[in-house]
């Protein structure tokens, strides 16, 4: 019987967040020591990529809940990222477990994001990668309400980004739909939306524009973001997002005649 999952995540969560901390990191643990039972060889950094797709699908669930129901967009959205996962068997009923466990009312959002950073060691790229999912969840019906954006600013503070930075992001990635919608590189109607999703502006220089996609794709590049705590299972959504990034430059760069 594994127990060491359930001990290190009742000592983080404890030191994070008290009694509502430790109660919340041994539950964490123990989600963790059910998949190292099913996939042994985890070594450390296998610890906290476990702990945060656990935390991922938890905290999903408590942003779909934030206003008042779990809608059938919102569950398609956990659906989906399960099987872009190819999450099935115990790993499926983990992820769902955990997205339940969100739902529920005596949930404490703040002492599961205090454990979480703790244990991801502030790596800045993995938590936003966190977040980036978080906000995919809250827009999965297209529009997001008030109770919604207080729950992403929780998580966005507890994780170390500014209101400034959440907004950019919720920005970029309403950019990143938009861009798929329309077309993605090869439509002529995608270009400001292009220019979003890469967070620049279209009076910027052609060399500040590159720095910036440069930085973009620094910070979601798979093998790094892998190397630093992401779950390998979830590095097809950081390749999808590094090929999205991709798209969006390349659609800017011919349409400026950028070499």
């Amino acid at each position: 019987m594994r127990i060491w999952g359930k001990v290190f995540g009742f000592i983080i969560g404890y030191m994070a967040g008290r009694l509502g901390g430790a109660i919340f990191g041994l539950w964490l643990g123990h989600m963790y020591d059910r998949r190292q039972s099913q996939k042994a060889g985890l070594g450390g950094g296998g610890k906290r990529q476990a702990l945060f797709f656990n935390t991922t699908f938890a905290v999903m669930g408590h942003v779909a809940k934030a206003s008042g129901h779990v809608t059938q967009n919102d569950i398609r959205m956990a659906s989906s990222l399960m099987d872009q996962l190819n999450l099935s068997g115990q790993m499926r009923a983990d992820a769902q477990a955990a997205f339940r466990e969100g739902k529920e009312a005596d949930f404490d959002l703040n002492a599961c994001l205090k454990t979480f950073r703790l244990i991801s060691m502030g790596r800045k790229e993995v938590l936003q990668m966190f977040l980036e999912i978080q906000i995919q969840t809250a827009l999965a019906d297209a529009q997001l309400d008030k109770e919604e954006l207080s729950i992403l600013s929780v998580v966005a503070k507890e994780l170390g980004f500014s209101q400034k930075q959440l907004d950019d992001l919720l920005a970029r990635w309403q950019a990143e739909f938009n861009f798929h919608r329309s077309g993605g590189a090869g439509n002529q109607t995608s270009i400001k939306d292009a220019y979003d999703l890469l967070g620049v502006a279209e009076s910027m220089s052609d060399q500040d524009i590159k720095r910036a996609y440069r930085k973009l794709m620094n910070e979601h590049h798979p093998d790094k973001l892998v190397a630093k705590g992401l779950p390998a299972e979830m590095m097809e959504l950081a390749k999808t997002k590094a090929q999205d990034i991709q798209a969006a430059y390349d659609r800017v760069k011919g349409d400026r005649g950028m070499r």
